[in-house]
């Protein structure tokens, strides 16, 4: 076989091999991460912890300022050991967030099923969305802009909210967030698949907001039209 074929099967392997094992190191890293996540959201209930509290402004603020501080951080060790340390200590945090939301929840008689409802939700969400992206001979790499602006839009929403206390603006923000992040998962999966991201850390960072935003969103649906007193 000429050396020009032997060259490029071999170099068209290699990209295959790396993007696999990209792929593989993130999967298990965002497996990983549902355990800080957990333990947050546990430890928050128990403390009752609410960053909101007295100025919902305030708090989203500083939510804000120590969420991109994480980025940041993860953003200058994503090629190194201590990547994975600083991604699962934010998981840590995303996990007290969460726990006001879990909290309220549990405050139903039905709350326990509600919450497994919502991660049954979000997982079924992410294995059928994986599973299109892999499978799929589409390219959703068009997506990107779209759904950042759709991202835009929600946090403007959200922010506003804040003031005018809308059920129904909550509502339609809710069911938007669900599907956009949902749409997300393909985007952010395939670009694993296709090589337009490398670095499996970053990988799970993208990955692991999609399925949070929709995990929270779901739950916050469920506990508005399912959750009972009784």
């Amino acid at each position: 076989m000429d050396t020009r074929f032997q060259t490029a099967f071999g170099s068209a392997g290699e990209v295959a091999v790396t993007r696999h094992r990209v792929l593989r190191n993130t999967y298990w890293l965002l497996a990983i991460s549902m355990i800080p996540t957990v333990l947050g959201a546990w430890l928050g209930v128990r403390m009752n912890f609410s960053l909101f509290a007295g100025n919902p402004m305030m708090g989203f603020v500083v939510f804000l300022a120590i969420a991109f501080g994480f980025f940041y951080a993860i953003e200058k060790t994503k090629h190194s050991a201590a990547g994975v340390g600083v991604l699962l200590a934010f998981t840590f945090f995303m996990g007290l967030m969460l726990s006001r939301l879990i909290g309220v929840t549990l405050g139903y008689s039905n709350g326990g099923t509600l919450v497994m409802t919502a991660f049954g939700g979000t997982a079924a969400i992410f294995g059928v969305m994986a599973t299109v992206a892999t499978v799929s001979k589409r390219d959703f790499s068009g997506m990107g802009k779209f759904l950042f602006a759709g991202v835009l839009v929600i946090l403007a929403a959200s922010v506003l909210n804040i003031f005018l206390h809308l059920p129904a603006l909550y509502l339609v923000v809710s069911v938007l967030a669900i599907g956009i992040f949902s749409a997300y998962i393909l985007y952010d999966v395939q670009q694993v698949i296709n090589g337009g991201e490398t670095n499996y850390i970053t990988a799970t960072l993208a990955i692991y907001l999609d399925l949070y935003n929709i995990f929270a969103n779901l739950l916050s649906l469920l506990g508005i039209f399912g959750g009972s007193r009784d």
